[in-house]
């Protein structure tokens, strides 16, 4: 028997893939990249609810608290910052440059609505982890039975 070998369906490989042919035809008609092209990035974010909480965590690597900036209005929360290049020097010879740099910003709507007085937010080993507490209004509230 003869059959076909299914190819699997990879998104992120075939975006890799379509980014590293735009790249060379830029590079092919231009010389290089247009301005902008090379330093746009965008952190990874994961949501999750519990407790009566949005947990958001985003991967920000390689920055400062200070470069960090954290703001939330209404159901929307923004996460912005600037993670910047370190500088050149002529003594280095650089075969490959993979690490994304520039500023950023994500705006994430938001499942639920939030307390926004009693949001936390803290910075450990390039992870930022952003606690965005319910109202009291909106958790569940449990109510005894009475039984007569």
């Amino acid at each position: 028997m003869n059959e076909k070998k299914m190819k699997v369906w990879e998104p992120f490989r075939d975006l890799v893939s379509m980014r590293d042919d735009m790249d060379r035809l830029f590079e092919t008609f231009f010389g290089t990249q247009p301005q902008g092209m090379d330093d746009f990035w965008r952190p990874a974010i994961d949501i999750e609810e519990n407790n009566g909480n949005l947990m958001v965590r985003a991967e920000i690597p390689g920055m400062t608290k200070e470069d960090i900036k954290v703001s939330v209005q209404e159901d929307l929360l923004t996460i912005s910052g600037e993670r910047k290049q370190e500088n050149e020097t002529k003594d280095k010879t650089y075969h490959r440059i993979e690490r994304c740099y520039g500023k950023f910003r994500r705006m994430i709507r938001l499942p639920a609505q939030v307390d926004a007085d009693k949001v936390k937010a803290s910075y450990k080993d390039g992870v930022l982890n952003v606690t965005l507490p319910k109202p009291e209004s909106l958790k569940p509230k449990h109510i005894d039975v009475e039984i007569k």
